[in-house]
């Protein structure tokens, strides 16, 4: 009986310790896939949510087609004001969605401070980033078609706003992940690695 009992102590002691790694592992994926998202968005399609053969509408360009001249014209800003476009939207918006990757950027590092530190004070910083994250790019991105909808209709989305919106939602799958990583650090000793049997909650 006893035999058993350790055995079944060390399945849970195991399950617990994977559980960690395992809710580490989905962050880190999550955040690779966060930025390649981005810079496919916001780089490889320059920043356009719309872009096709008579229409390319992004955050740096709004070129329409001209029937008279039969080709796509980029108009400035001094046009789009006339449009009823804020200029100051448009800057905003753009601000807000670009500051983004930036931020992602620097996750892994903060990700390694972390595992070196309180994990359960890091990863709740983390999670503030996540969520301030998840609100400039929605925020931005609302901004900008706030401004704009008039000249989309829903059919002419291409690449970059599909990338935008699959960022969002890995953003929010960073968010649930985290809260359950700090969910099940609490469970552990804060002064010792969760990662060791003697820092897990069983009674032995």
């Amino acid at each position: 009986m006893a035999t058993r009992e350790n055995m079944g102590r060390g399945v849970v002691l195991k399950c617990w310790r994977y559980t960690g790694h395992l809710l580490c592992a989905l962050t880190v994926l999550e955040i690779v896939g966060t930025l390649g998202l981005m810079i496919y968005a916001l780089l490889v399609e320059a920043g356009n949510l719309v872009n096709l053969p008579n229409k390319h509408i992004g955050f740096f360009n709004f070129c329409l087609w001209n029937e008279t001249a039969m080709e796509l014209q980029c108009l400035k800003v001094s046009h789009l004001q006339t449009m009823g476009i804020s200029w100051v939207g448009m800057a905003l918006a753009r601000v807000c969605v670009y500051i983004c990757p930036v931020i992602t950027i620097f996750y892994p590092l903060f990700l390694a401070n972390t595992w070196c530190t309180d994990k359960v004070k890091g990863w709740m910083l983390l999670l503030i980033i996540l969520v301030i994250e998840m609100l400039l790019l929605s925020g931005g991105l609302g901004l900008f078609l706030l401004q704009t909808s008039q000249w989309i209709n829903p059919s002419d989305f291409t690449g970059g706003f599909l990338a935008l919106l699959g960022t969002l939602a890995l953003i929010l799958l960073q968010i649930l992940t985290v809260t359950m990583y700090i969910s099940w650090a609490k469970h552990t000793n804060p002064c010792q690695s969760p990662f060791t049997g003697e820092a897990l909650p069983i009674k032995i």
